[in-house]
């Protein structure tokens, strides 16, 4: 593992720390019954923590999968699987928040990001 690898993992995680901080600010100081606004901006927020929390751990998995050597193509792969987590948490927080998640959505929802992922993660 070079030096920027490490120093992005790090940065990664820093950036992570910063936006969990905002969700605990933002989780105790507003209530989304009484500003509706407030449920949306946790949402995001709450997605934007979980991704950037998983870019490095992501990124960690495939550098060990490839017997510690990173390659080219590796950080897009973990930012790509990190927004997707992202992306997956914040659509299930405002479903939640509109009353409308059910089980077998989020399984199709689930389904579909593994499949996207599936196409787009093919080594060539």
């Amino acid at each position: 593992m070079e030096a920027r690898d490490r120093l992005t993992n790090l940065g990664f995680l820093a950036a992570a720390g910063v936006v969990w901080i905002l969700v605990t600010l933002v989780l105790t100081t507003r209530d989304p019954r009484i500003d509706p606004a407030a449920g949306y901006v946790g949402a995001l927020l709450i997605g934007l923590a979980i991704g950037l929390t998983l870019v490095p751990l992501f990124w960690l998995a495939i550098f060990a999968r490839h017997r510690q050597i990173a390659y080219r193509g590796d950080w897009t792969r973990a930012v790509r699987r990190g927004g997707w987590a992202a992306l997956v948490t914040v659509v299930f927080v405002i479903l939640r928040l509109q009353g409308l998640f059910a089980p077998a959505l989020a399984l199709f929802i689930i389904a579909l990001v593994f499949l996207a992922e599936a196409v787009l993660s093919v080594e060539r």
